[in-house]
C-alpha cells in the first residue's frame, strides 16, 4: 500500500489517539499534524519527536500543533498549518474529549458545558474548517471518535452520553451532505477500552465491566485505531454514514 495521504488527529498524545497516529503512520498516511489539550503544560516538538521515535520510519512528517479543539478560531489555525505544513489534508480525525463524571443532581452546569464543547463543538470546529479543502480536491475521510455511551447512555455521564450522541448524529448528517463530494465521513464507538481514563479504576471496578463485556476483556487502544485506519483506507471507499462499535460485544 503506497503511503501518500496527509492526515489531522485531535487528541492524540495518548490513549486511544495515540495508537491512531501510529496506525495511520504505519499504513497510511506520509504526513500527520495532531494536537491536544496536554500542550496547555507540555511541549509540542517533544511530543512530536517522542511520536517519530515510536513510529521509526523516515518516509513520514509527523508535526505537533497547538491548539484548543473547543475554539473555533483554533481549528481554523489547525486546518491551515496542516495544509501548509503537510501540502494539505486528507483525512481528519475528531477523536479530542474530556469527561466531567457526577450524576445530574451535583453536575455543575460548566461542568456540562465543558464536555459538550471538547467532545461535540470541536467536532462541528474541525469538521467545518476542513471541508474546504477536501471538496476542493473532491476527496476526503473523516472519521469521529464517538462512544458506546452515546448508544446506551450510561448513569452518571449525562454530559459525556449526550455530547457522544451529538457525535453519531452530526456524522451522519455530514455523510449525507457531503457524499456527492467524494468525502465519506464515519464514526467508531470505542466500549471500555483500557486508557488513562479506565486506568483509574480499581480491580473491582474493572472486574464488574468486564462481566458485562462477551469478550470478557476491556478492549485495547490499537483494538480501536485498526478500525479507524480500515475507514481511511481505500478498503472503505463505499462505508459512510456507519457507526461501528469497538466493545467486546457490549451493544450487540
Amino acid at each position: 500500500m503506497v503511503k501518500n495521504k496527509r492526515a489531522i488527529v485531535t487528541g492524540a498524545t495518548r490513549g486511544i489517539g495515540r495508537a491512531i497516529v501510529k496506525e495511520l503512520a504505519a499504513k497510511i498516511c506520509s504526513g500527520i499534524l495532531f494536537t491536544d489539550i496536554a500542550f496547555v503544560d507540555d511541549d509540542p516538538d517533544k511530543t512530536a519527536n517522542e511520536l517519530e521515535k515510536e513510529i521509526d520510519s523516515s518516509d513520514i512528517k509527523i508535526f505537533a500543533f497547538k491548539a484548543n479543539a473547543s475554539s473555533f478560531e483554533d481549528a481554523q489555525k489547525t486546518i491551515e498549518a496542516a495544509v501548509q505544513k503537510l501540502g494539505g489534508v486528507d483525512i481528519l480525525i475528531n477523536n479530542a474529549g474530556i469527561t466531567r463524571d457526577n450524576i445530574l443532581f451535583l453536575m455543575k452546569e460548566k461542568d456540562f458545558d465543558d464536555v459538550i464543547s471538547a467532545n461535540l463543538k470541536s467536532v462541528f470546529n474541525h469538521t467545518k474548517a476542513v471541508i474546504k479543502p477536501m471538496i476542493q480536491q473532491k476527496y476526503g475521510r473523516i472519521v469521529n471518535i464517538a462512544s458506546v455511551v452515546g448508544i446506551i447512555g450510561n448513569a452518571g455521564q449525562a454530559n459525556y452520553s449526550a455530547s457522544k450522541a451529538g457525535v453519531i448524529g452530526f456524522t451522519k448528517s455530514m455523510a449525507r451532505e457531503l457524499a456527492s463530494r467524494g468525502i465519506t465521513v464515519n464514526a467508531v464507538a470505542p466500549g471500555y477500552i483500557e486508557t488513562p481514563m479506565t486506568a483509574k479504576l480499581d480491580e473491582k471496578q474493572r472486574d464488574a465491566l468486564s462481566k458485562n463485556i462477551p469478550l470478557g476483556r476491556l478492549g485495547k487502544p490499537e483494538d480501536v485505531a485498526k478500525v479507524v485506519g480500515f475507514l481511511c483506507s481505500p478498503e472503505a471507499d463505499y462505508i459512510t454514514g456507519q457507526v461501528i462499535a469497538v466493545d467486546g460485544g457490549m451493544t450487540m
